[in-house]
């Protein structure tokens, strides 16, 4: 059997002087960023699933940047290709939880000190999201304090629309009744479930063939949401099952906080409504 050679059928097999998929996506840097602070097998799983999930909320604020701006700019059918994205990396994120689940306790115990007071829970990607999907709390500036780069980007953040928000601003272009004080309302305040606001998606839901974009809309929302949602119990789930009900390293109750976070409603009329049709 003669051994297959690809430069026969064009391959570039030779990379001196130009540029290569590793040098493209700068994967030595990539891998050489795992370091180790004890000798546990496990840590290489905890800090890679973690690097990783990084990653995909970069993917997902890139996302998010950009469909706010679409629906702000009208164009809210461009948004949707991006909205749906969002909601598969979270089903990426949601999938990591699986091989994270793989570690048990006395296996997470064995670094778990090395970890001193980093946490999930001061990810200042993830707070980004939170910010920009709309739960804004700003009390959770405070973990970013001692890195005034990104406080000053958290800051911003709550300074300009949620993705609700857009949404919301362009049901009322659209000639829906959004309520003038939900328009107008202070963006650093947390979302409020609104009355006036399950109102007019009530409209969109009651006549989607009519409020046909605005109804695609409410899906991508609620469909984001789901996988978020998701994303928490799974989080949640893990928690339990690695460390029980210890506190986090970061200080929090643990299970506790993060059963908290999963009253949380990102759209909540979107969800309420469903009761009232």
């Amino acid at each position: 059997m003669t051994t297959y050679d690809p430069s026969r059928d064009g391959a570039q097999m030779s990379f001196d002087g130009r540029m290569s998929y590793g040098d493209y996506l700068k994967i030595d840097t990539i891998l050489n960023a795992q370091t180790l602070l004890t000798g546990a097998h496990d840590e290489m799983l905890f800090i890679i699933q973690h690097q990783t999930s990084e990653l995909w909320m970069r993917l997902a604020l890139h996302e998010l940047d950009a469909a706010r701006a679409a629906i702000a700019a009208g164009e809210v059918r461009a948004a949707f290709k991006m909205l749906s994205r969002i909601a598969r990396i979270f089903e990426q994120l949601n999938s990591a939880w699986d091989v994270l689940r793989t570690m048990t306790p006395s296996e997470y115990t064995r670094f778990r000190d090395g970890l001193g007071q980093s946490s999930g829970f001061q990810s200042w990607q993830y707070r980004l999201i939170e910010f920009a999907v709309g739960n804004r709390n700003a009390a959770m500036l405070r973990p970013h304090a001692h890195r005034p780069d990104l406080l000053a980007r958290l800051e911003a953040e709550l300074a300009r629309p949620s993705l609700y928000d857009e949404a919301l601003r362009h049901l009322a272009r659209e000639g829906l009744p959004v309520p003038a004080e939900v328009l107008n309302r202070d963006l650093r305040a947390p979302w409020v479930a609104h009355e006036g606001v399950q109102a007019v998606w009530e409209i969109v839901y009651r006549a989607p063939e009519q409020h046909w974009e605005a109804y695609e809309l409410a899906e991508k929302l609620v469909d984001f949401e789901d996988y978020f949602r998701r994303w928490r119990f799974n989080h949640v789930t893990t928690v339990e099952r690695v460390i029980g009900f210890k506190r986090g390293t970061g200080g929090t109750s643990g299970v506790q906080y993060l059963r908290r976070m999963l009253e949380v409603e990102l759209f909540p009329e979107l969800w309420h409504l469903r009761t009232s049709l």
